[in-house]
Parts: structure tokens; C-alpha cells; sequence
């Protein structure tokens, strides 16, 4: 099932899509819902976050290429982490699928993308097996945990290189029937294929980050947890666009603009 969250004459509401067409339902794919008799054209709706989560999740270092890359750069040598730590993101960063990432006017040009499998969270979860951790998950979305890398160096927090309005597109939809084993990220700025890899070829996959952190928080439904990225980045800058494509699950599409151009 796709599930969709969209703006229908100036509020939000949840949808069922099925080919070109979304039905609309009451309430939600998390407390319960009831499919309506009113039905969209896909095209005509416009997107919006597939959900706005109580708590943003996000897995950073869990791909051994993204790690390596990133201390080489550094001119350290690569520390791989030796369990699945958690972080946080900041809802204000939250944007749809077709919305516009914006870059601040005083930052850098090493301003980058990186494409993430999300876990969407769909009951209240507390202690869970790693056997049991999906169970948990109601879907799956597409991240992109843009980026800005001087912050991220210099700043004591990631409070913007990583949390500034925009930074952070979540979408298109959830996609409940999803098979991981099979699925590839793909990244591509302008059409051109920047990155590919197997989505699942985590340091620590999602059941495993799951059941940890059920161990020492409560899950709630719609909590997000996003889960890294491979391979090492490019800068981008204003007016290319940006496309994550998880196959299984669809592609994340985002322009880029610099405030003032």
C-alpha cells in the first residue's frame, strides 16, 4: 500500500494511492481510518511531508564507504563505529517531495546531498527483539539529509549544517510493501547518476537500530528513523536538482536555490 499525506482545500489529510488515482480516507494510517467515496486525481494534489514525526531519528556513519570517504578527506584514519548509535534531526528542516531546498546566503559552496532509506514507525514500540523490531514499522519513505559541510566541521552542534529550514526532504509517500534485500539508492544531481548502492548494505540494519533504541526510548507512531548513506557526496548549488530514487519505494525530487539569486 502507498500511502500519501496531502493538501486538499488548505488542510492536510492522509491518502490510499492506486495507480493515477488517491482515494482520501478519515484519520490516518497510524490511528485508524476509514476510506471515504472522494477520490483525487494523483497529479492534480499537491504533497506534503509524508508525516510530520513527534521524534526525527536519524542513523549517521552507517555505511563503511561513506565513513572511510569522509576521514580521508579529513586525512584521518577511518574509525568505523562498533555500534548503532542514534541522532537526532530538527522537524523545522522537514520539506516535501517537489519543494525547494534553500541555502542560506553566508553559506559555503560545500553544500551536499545525501540520499537515506526512512523507516516510518506505525505502533508504539518499547523493548523489542531485534526479531521482533520490524513489526514496528508501518512503511518506508526516502530522506535527504542535506548538508551544509563547513558548519558541520566548524560549529559545535549540527544545529544548521544539518538542521537549517529546508535541509531536511522527506518523501514522496510511505510505501508499505517494501522488499529492502532487493532495493538500490540511487543519486542523481541534474539526471546524472552521482552514486548507486544496495540499500541494505548498512554497518547496522534497521531492525537492529530498532530493537536497540527500544531498549532506552519509546517508539511512537510517526516517529521516522532515518537510516544513512553510502559513497561520498558532490557539492551542488543553485538552480540543479536533486533526485534519490530508492527502487521499491519511488524517487525524491528537490531544486536547489541560494537565497538572493
Amino acid at each position: 500500500m502507498r500511502w500519501i499525506r496531502f493538501d486538499t482545500n488548505g488542510r492536510a489529510a492522509y491518502g490510499i494511492v492506486d495507480g493515477d488515482t488517491v482515494t482520501e480516507v478519515k484519520g490516518d494510517p497510524f490511528v485508524g481510518y476509514e476510506r471515504t467515496d472522494t477520490r483525487h486525481r494523483f497529479s492534480a494534489v499537491k504533497l506534503l511531508v509524508p508525516v510530520e514525526p513527534r521524534t526525527f531519528y536519524c542513523a549517521g556513519l552507517n555505511y563503511a564507504e561513506h565513513v572511510i570517504e569522509a576521514a580521508r578527506k579529513r586525512g584521518q584514519e577511518p574509525n568505523l563505529p562498533k555500534a548503532a548509535d542514534i541522532g537526532y534531526r530538527a522537524n523545522n528542516a522537514l520539506v516535501a517531495h517537489g519543494e525547494p531546498i534553500v541555502i542560506p546566503k553566508d553559506a559555503t559552496e560545500r553544500i551536499q546531498y545525501e540520499g537515506e532509506l526512512v523507516a516510518v514507525i506505525g505502533r508504539k514500540a518499547k523493548h523489542l527483539s531485534e526479531a521482533e523490531a520490524l513489526s514496528c514499522v508501518l512503511g518506508w519513505t526516502i530522506g535527504n539529509d542535506f548538508s551544509e559541510r563547513t558548519w558541520q566541521a566548524n560549529d559545535r552542534t549540527l544545529w544548521r549544517a544539518k538542521n537549517t529550514d529546508t535541509f531536511k526532504p522527506m518523501g514522496p509517500w510511505i510505501e508499505t510493501d517494501f522488499d529492502l534485500d532487493a532495493a538500490q539508492t540511487i543519486i542523481r544531481v541534474n539526471g546524472s547518476e552521482k552514486i548507486r548502492f544496495k540499500t541494505d548494505h548498512m554497518l547496522f540494519g534497521p531492525a537492529h537500530f530498532i530493537s536497540r533504541m527500544s531498549q532506552y526510548l519509546t517508539l511512537y507512531p510517526g516517529d521516522v528513523v532515518w537510516m544513512g548513506t553510502e559513497g561520498a557526496p558532490e557539492n551542488v548549488k543553485h538552480g540543479d536538482t536533486i533526485d534519490i530514487e530508492i527502487t521499491g519505494i519511488g524517487t525524491l525530487t528537490n531544486p536547489v536555490v541560494r537565497e538572493g539569486m
